[in-house]
């Protein structure tokens, strides 16, 4: 592997660049994401480039910190390709997905090579230079939106938010997951370790949305509980989705900056196999869409990632299709007239 040294390198040497996407549809009247995401080169991904761009995606291409089944490296670009197919059309909705088809940009995927991550060194460099990458894109508002990877990259996608932010300012994250990913540092972290991590590190707010019965240590539901967390559970949003909804409200109702995190295990095992640690009993396709909506829609988020797809995996392109429609919505969310009825959750 290519060593990558801790340091505030240009962001050029960290990431692939992204190239112009192209749609597959054949049909003229079909209007795609493939038509209206612009790459954007690494050389010329200064600030004022990056700020030029409402939305900014970004792939992290990386596994080796999963505890579960490795294939998530190959989820961005699997997900590019489901993506650049959908139509931007959305019901409810007086516009396309997106207005300005320059708003939205690739910026392609953080140089790693994740086939040969064999040391601790190694996994360090890698998180500085995502942390490097996010640092630069949260500096430019725009919303950077993170197609995973391991949910251990987390850590450096939301730290920046953590270390520059005004110190009156607050940051929470919503976590869209079937586990609390709280568990205790061992030997190295892992992808079941971050909001322990950011935890320690400052965050001050921490909201898990999907978590599931029977998946987690007693001690670490009270390790959340001593940092005044949230758990709202998926028996919760699948029996009393209102009232759950509220409660998420709630929790986030003072936050300054918001970021929301969706670990694709949340959903039932059944809507998505192709996940690092698939489990029963998790989200309707439906149920995660809706509450995707009523998150990204708050004018505070300040980055959206999706993690642990992995298309190896999958069965059908279901997990894969399943996550570029949630990526889709965010699209909207951010970048179009966000106006369907769903609304956001701090409406």
């Amino acid at each position: 592997m290519t060593e990558i040294e801790p340091t505030d390198h240009p962001i050029a040497n960290l990431v692939t660049g992204g190239s112009d996407w192209e749609s597959p549809a054949t049909d003229p009247n079909d209007e795609t994401f493939g038509d209206v995401v612009v790459g954007i080169s690494p050389e010329r991904a200064d600030d004022s480039t990056l700020a030029g761009h409402d939305v900014v995606l970004l792939g992290e291409p990386f596994d080796a910190a999963v505890i579960g089944r490795r294939g998530a490296a190959d989820g961005p670009d699997a997900i590019r390709e489901s993506l650049a197919g959908l139509k931007r059309h959305r019901f409810g909705s007086s516009t396309d997905a997106t207005d300005a088809t320059a708003a939205i940009g690739d910026l392609g995927n953080v140089a790693v090579d994740h086939g040969t991550v064999n040391s601790d060194d190694e996994r360090d460099a890698i998180r500085s230079a995502v942390e490097s990458v996010t640092g630069r894109l949260h500096r430019s508002e725009a919303v950077p939106i993170v197609l995973g990877g391991d949910n251990s990259l987390t850590v450096p996608n939301v730290m920046p938010l953590l270390s520059e932010t005004d110190a009156d300012e607050t940051v929470g994250v919503c976590n869209l997951d079937a586990h609390l990913d709280v568990r205790e540092v061992q030997e190295k972290y892992t992808s079941g370790t971050p909001y322990r991590e950011l935890l320690e590190a400052g965050l001050d707010v921490y909201v898990v949305a999907g978590a599931r019965d029977f998946e987690t240590a007693a001690k670490y539901a009270e390790f959340v509980d001593d940092h005044d967390g949230t758990v709202v559970t998926a028996d919760e949003l699948g029996h009393r989705p209102a009232a759950a909804r509220d409660r998420i409200r709630t929790a986030i109702a003072d936050v300054d900056h918001l970021y929301v995190s969706v670990d694709c295990d949340v959903l039932d095992a059944t809507a998505a196999p192709g996940v690092s640690a698939p489990t029963p009993g998790g989200l309707t396709s439906r149920e995660l869409f809706a509450l995707i909506d009523s998150l990204v829609a708050d004018p505070r988020l300040r980055g959206f990632e999706i993690v642990e797809c992995a298309p190896p995996l999958d069965s059908g392109g279901r997990t894969v299709d399943t996550v570029a429609r949630a990526v889709a919505r965010v699209l909207h969310a951010v970048t179009g007239s966000a106006d369907t009825e769903s609304g956001g959750v701090g409406r």
